[in-house]
């Protein structure tokens, strides 16, 4: 126990105690008084009633001392409580807060990841694409090229048939000259 507690439960305890032992001294106080001794006529029964009356005036301001220091105790008690039972909320408050920043933070590189992801994959796409549109570029020369071949040898070919077959006529037409 921490010695603010135990200081609770000793002033309310200390308190009754001093409440009751002052409640049996003046309780028995004014009954022996009167059996044991006479008592007096006139002034000294007027003196003993005042003080009687004294004493539970005192007695009653003691009382009321008393229980103002409890209720003063118990609402100290009350604030301490609710001081803790605000850090408490404030802490785990804090811890909430802490969870969730964490959270979102995750969340935030898990997107930032998956957008990295997909931006390498648009650029290995794109670069993909470029690559097959540059060799589809290098064929198609490449086909443009054979064509090229393909008519300059037709041309040749046909260049070459042509004079072949020009001279045989040539031949063919001077030789009947020649019969004649």
């Amino acid at each position: 126990m921490s010695k603010l507690s135990r200081a609770v439960v000793r002033m309310p305890l200390a308190l009754l105690l001093t409440i009751a032992v002052a409640v049996a001294l003046g309780g028995c106080g004014s009954s022996s008084g009167g059996s044991t001794q006479p008592v007096e006529v006139g002034g000294g029964a007027a003196e003993t009633n005042e003080e009687a009356a004294e004493e539970k005036r005192e007695e009653a301001a003691e009382t009321e001392k008393n229980r103002e220091l409890l209720s003063e105790l118990e609402a100290k008690r009350r604030e301490e409580a609710a001081e803790e039972q605000a850090k408490k909320t404030e802490k785990e408050a804090l811890a909430k807060a802490k969870k969730r920043e964490e959270k979102a933070d995750k969340e935030a590189k898990k997107h930032e990841a998956e957008a990295e992801a997909k931006l390498k994959q648009r650029e290995a796409a794109a670069k993909a694409k470029e690559a097959r549109e540059a060799k589809e570029r290098e064929e198609a020369k490449k086909r443009e090229a054979q064509q090229k071949q393909e008519a300059e040898r037709r041309k040749t070919e046909a260049e070459h048939a042509a004079t072949t077959q020009a001279a045989p006529l040539q031949q063919v037409t001077t030789a009947p000259s020649e019969t004649g």
